[in-house]
Order: structure tokens, then C-alpha cells, then sequence
């Protein structure tokens, strides 16, 4: 309803997204868009968090989650989305296991739990950036680190959950939450996948059809779930 200076009193409610299109400011217009979590491939990045041999016996699903993240990292590559490559403290950790099929990245070494530091300058280099699609290990540690940077730089952080994991399926879970509570958008990789390509016109469509033809491995998710799930 108009006031007297004729601003609509439904605009100063305390939720913009609920006001009707033609009383939502341009900004807020923007946020919502924003809030939408498109993923495209000219501004998105995908980061490949850690996946080194001496976790390959405690993190759970370890084998699974590297699968998927190698399937991300296919169609990265087929879709032209840049791909960085982090190691946690090598010296000690071991390389980046082979089957993740990271041939012809350059692993970058830090100790510091985010990938943010580390790849600052990559990211500052990237003035079209908007998206982050992150995956690899712990869950609790390096990716909840490395996605509240990015959201802080104003980036959209998007889990692949089937290429997540950690030592315990509580953490795991826990911190999947915790990403979401703080602005992450989860996701399975099929779903960004799909998102990336968008049209089965793309030219890539066939070939990334091959891919997710392919069965993608239980990671554990199902479980976690079903049921009432007060994390959820």
C-alpha cells in the first residue's frame, strides 16, 4: 500500500524475498538471483581438495568419493570449468592418489586447513568468478574452512556431497549442515553436472552423456538421509 512519499510500506518488511516483484529494489532483485545458485561454466572453478594416499585407509568411502570427483574432473575438463588441485602438508600426507586422474594439475602444497590462502592469487586473477564447486576431504576440516572463505569473499560454494567425506560419517554429516546453515548450496555431482551443461544441444552432451551413464559408487549418503534427520 502506498504512503504519502509514495514508497510501498510493503518494502520495509523484514524479509525481501517475500515482497512482489514490483516492490523488490534492484539490489534485492540481484540477491535473489544470486541466491538462486546457478552454476555456469565461463564463471565457475572447481577445486579438488586433498585426496592424498595416506587418507586412503581412514576416511570413509575414501575410494568412492575420489571416483566421483574424478568424474567431476572429466567433465571440467570436457566443459573448459579450470580445475586446482590442493595437498595437505605432502611431506607427510603423500601425493594426490593416481585414480583421481589429476594428471597435468599442479598440486599446490599447504598446511593451512582452507585452500583459500593458498590459492589467492589464482582467485584474485579470476574476476568473473562466481561459483566454486568443491570437493575431497575431511568435511569438517578443509572443506568447511575453505567454504566459509569463499563465501566470505562473496563466492557461491557448491558441495559435491558424493565427493565429500571424512573419518566418521558424524562429521561428515555435521558439517554438511554447518555448510548449508552458512550459505552453501549442496549438491550431488549429476546435479551440477547438469547444471554446467544445461541444453542437450551442447555440443559436449554426448560425451558427458557417457559419463553419467556410468554407475557412480554408494558413498554412504542414503543413509544419512533417511528418516528424521533433525540436521536436515
Amino acid at each position: 500500500m502506498p504512503t504519502l512519499d509514495g514508497n510501498c510500506r510493503m518494502c520495509w518488511t523484514p524479509s525481501l524475498l517475500n515482497l512482489p516483484p514490483a516492490c523488490l529494489p534492484l539490489e534485492g532483485m540481484a540477491a535473489a538471483r544470486t541466491s538462486l545458485g546457478r552454476v555456469l561454466p565461463g564463471s565457475s572453478i572447481l577445486f579438488l581438495c586433498d585426496m592424498q594416499e595416506r587418507f586412503r585407509h581412514s576416511i570413509v568411502y575414501f575410494p568412492q568419493i575420489v571416483s566421483v570427483a574424478a568424474r567431476m574432473l572429466r567433465v571440467a575438463r570436457l566443459l573448459q570449468v579450470p580445475a586446482l588441485l590442493t595437498e595437505q602438508y605432502p611431506q607427510g600426507l603423500g601425493p594426490t592418489v593416481p585414480e583421481l586422474g589429476a594428471e597435468g594439475l599442479q598440486p599446490v602444497s599447504k598446511t593451512c586447513f582452507s585452500m583459500v590462502p593458498t590459492l589467492q592469487r589464482e582467485l584474485d586473477s579470476r574476476p568473473q568468478l562466481q561459483s566454486v564447486l568443491l570437493c575431497g576431504i575431511e568435511a569438517q576440516v578443509c572443506i568447511l574452512h575453505t567454504t566459509l572463505d569463499l563465501l566470505e569473499r562473496g563466492l557461491q560454494v557448491h558441495i559435491v556431497v558424493d565427493a565429500c567425506s571424512s573419518r566418521s560419517q558424524v562429521d561428515r554429516l555435521t558439517a554438511l549442515a554447518r555448510m548449508r546453515q552458512s550459505g552453501a548450496f549442496l549438491s550431488t555431482s549429476e546435479g551440477l553436472i547438469m547444471q554446467l551443461v544445461r541444453d542437450a544441444a551442447h555440443p559436449k552432451f554426448r560425451e558427458i552423456q557417457k559419463i553419467i551413464k556410468e554407475p557412480v559408487p554408494d558413498s554412504g549418503l542414503l543413509g544419512l538421509f533417511q528418516g528424521q534427520n533433525p540436521l536436515f
